[in-house]
């Protein structure tokens, strides 16, 4: 009798045992089937939220300062559970970057930036030492050239012209007035020796003085080249230019106001003046 009972027991345990084995392994294969439910929602979501910012992220980190865009709250709640990447290191070959690219370099002429277009080069700071130093050495060069080229004056009496050489080359030519008779204008090789804006002149003859102005005997500008210690010849402006191919001067040789101010800044003292009849 007792071991009827015995037994009957013993099978009562492995009932209980065999039941709560069955049952801990449906526990297990449901927990197991929810986690990999749950596991590829997380999947499908963080893809959606991928695509979203490649269409989105581009055109975010470059318009600084932007508005909030339609759809970039949601976004933004996405963005709390993933990572953010502030710097991708491959761009996307789209449509969209190339606008992104575009406001970028809008962006950067708001700081002061140059745009420089495809193919097309700029100068940097360091470069800016060199190119003055060669537009200085050019300028350097041109200014020896022209120091070296030999400028003079040639005043021809039977042409009633003054000529401007620089060698050999004649750069001006004006017409002038010439001494009359008995104060013919001398021949010869001379040196300007005198150069004034705005000269005094007193007559020869009279001793009466003329102050200066375009309405003086002497014109705008004096440009000596002949003295005898107490009277000198020179070029000089007037304000008669019908007198301009006649010998009415004292000597000196009489030119237009305009040309004699030319006349003025193509010499120098020094300057070679030749009078030939």
């Amino acid at each position: 009798m007792v071991m009827v009972r015995n037994e009957s027991v013993a099978r009562l345990v492995m009932f209980v045992c065999f039941g709560t084995a069955m049952l801990s392994l449906a526990v297990h294969w449901r927990i197991a089937s929810t986690q990999r439910q749950f596991e590829n929602s997380a999947d499908a979501t963080g893809s959606r939220t991928d695509s979203s910012r490649g269409k989105l992220g581009g055109l975010g980190e470059t318009a600084f300062g932007a508005s909030t865009l339609p759809g970039e709250a949601t976004l933004r709640k996405t963005e709390n559970k993933t990572p953010t990447l502030k710097s991708p290191t491959v761009k996307p070959d789209n449509k969209s970057f190339t606008e992104s690219e575009n406001v970028a370099e809008v962006t950067d002429v708001g700081k002061k930036m140059r745009l420089v277009a495809p193919g097309q080069k700029h100068n940097s700071k360091a470069d800016q030492p060199k190119l003055l130093l060669l537009q200085a050495s050019d300028q350097q060069k041109s200014s020896n050239r022209q120091a070296s080229v030999k400028t003079q004056v040639v005043v021809d009496l039977s042409d009633r012209r003054t000529y401007v050489y620089a060698g050999d080359e004649v750069i001006a030519s004006y017409p002038i007035a010439v001494g009359k008779k008995g104060w013919e204008t001398p021949t010869g090789s001379f040196k300007i020796n005198h150069m004034q804006h705005d000269p005094i002149w007193r007559h020869p003859i009279t001793g009466k003085v003329f102050p200066p102005g375009s309405d003086s005997p002497l014109g705008e500008r004096w440009i000596g080249f002949w003295s005898d210690g107490r009277n000198q010849i020179g070029f000089h402006g007037t304000p008669d230019t019908g007198v301009m191919g006649t010998a009415v001067s004292h000597g000196c040789i009489r030119m237009r106001n305009p040309d004699v101010r030319l006349l003025y800044e193509q010499v120098k003292l020094g300057t070679t003046v030749m009078v030939r009849d």
